[in-house]
């Protein structure tokens, strides 16, 4: 289960598309320790727990996120085999104190980052319109010699999607290998992009590919998460969008919304399913997503191995969980066709590559390089 906590909706970038509007919201101790009770009362005992610090821009309160990993910690149902923490970050702040209490307490740091200066610059900036890649690339040399691994998420956009290999290039040069590719669903993108979207996706693979073939594997979302769903037959049920069931999100008031992606302003939002300081969660999720694939998709041969179940990803593109857009639709269709192509090369030329994704981790497949 996916619980995401937004400690604050502060942040001193204002990204372009952010989904989260900018207030200044923090939670409070009070209203943590109920969130915290909330999510260990409503897990399900056979899952696992992975539990997100999150914002605006979580470590602008740096001290709320020791308070709130301390008082996960000391729950009574806390199970460090079970539960997972990590925190995402813009990488404009960073120090050694933070690195100390992230590892000392096994939170995993996640980068957001769009690629190099020409790239990240475009959409983030801080809130005075400086540009923030001197900042953001200091701060992953930082935390690559302090982690070792770190996860690096970039959004791309109409008006930079065609960037996409470079950006890996650069990710690459500075010491990544576990990147994670996510587009703006909420951009206008037009059916030139859609048609563009091969050939792009195309280089990034065939990157991918020579960096097996270099013995140098990254993984790259874009094409293990769907070789894994390829070699399984499809999207495994608890793979598939559970907002509202299996995935929640919490505002700093202590809103309850089905994820961390419609959070909004707080509020009347229609997204918002109650508070934990109600008894019961007062609306369900209605998304149909969690249950049955959209009426559009239902005579396309790809629908298994198609996110067209991904309700905020549709709800961005079309304003209803459960109706797939054209972009996405377009990207799906790119993605399962160059990570098909990606299977066929590799198994051919190194014989048996891709075993962990059988089991749904891929990113074994890199682990030597940690």
């Amino acid at each position: 289960m996916k619980f995401t906590i937004c400690v604050t909706q502060r942040c001193n970038l204002r990204c372009a598309y952010c989904y989260v509007v900018k207030r200044d919201a923090t939670m409070s101790l009070p209203v943590a320790r109920r969130v915290v009770d909330w999510i260990f009362a409503h897990a399900l005992p056979a899952e696992r727990i992975d539990i997100g610090l999150f914002g605006g821009e979580p470590l602008l309160e740096f001290s709320l996120v020791q308070s709130i990993t301390e008082l996960i910690e000391a729950h009574p149902s806390f199970d460090l085999e079970r539960v997972t923490l990590s925190v995402v970050s813009n990488g404009t702040l960073f120090s050694d104190e933070i690195a100390d209490f992230l590892k000392k307490h096994s939170v995993n740091y996640c980068l957001s980052c769009d690629g190099p200066p020409g790239v990240q610059d475009r959409f983030r900036r801080f809130s005075d319109g400086r540009p923030s890649s001197p900042q953001v690339e200091s701060t992953a040399k930082r935390a690559l010699r302090a982690f070792g691994q770190v996860p690096v998420n970039a959004v791309y956009h109409p008006e930079t999607f065609r960037s996409l290999p470079g950006v890996l290039d650069y990710f690459s040069s500075l010491g990544f290998r576990q990147i994670y590719f996510s587009p703006d669903f909420s951009a206008s993108w037009s059916p030139e992009d859609a048609d563009a979207l091969r050939a792009v996706y195309g280089e990034v693979a065939q990157r991918y590919v020579d960096g097996y073939v270099h013995d140098d594997p990254h993984f790259i979302s874009l094409i293990d998460s769907k070789i894994t769903v390829l070699l399984r037959g499809g999207y495994q049920p608890l793979e598939r969008c559970r907002m509202g069931r299996g995935e929640f999100a919490f505002t700093p008031d202590g809103g309850i919304y089905p994820c961390e992606r419609l959070i909004g302003c707080g509020g009347d939002s229609p997204h918002r399913l109650g508070n934990v300081f109600e008894p019961l969660v007062t609306r369900v999720c209605g998304a149909a997503s969690n249950r049955q694939v959209p009426v559009e998709c239902r005579e396309c041969g790809l629908k298994d191995y198609c996110m067209n179940w991904c309700g905020c990803s549709n709800f961005f593109s079309t304003g209803n969980y459960d109706r797939v857009g054209p972009f996405l639709c377009a990207s799906e269709r790119a993605a399962i066709a160059v990570a098909a192509e990606v299977f066929e090369t590799l198994e051919k030329r190194l014989g048996p590559t891709f075993v962990a994704h059988l089991a749904g981790m891929p990113t074994r497949v890199s682990a030597k390089n940690y």
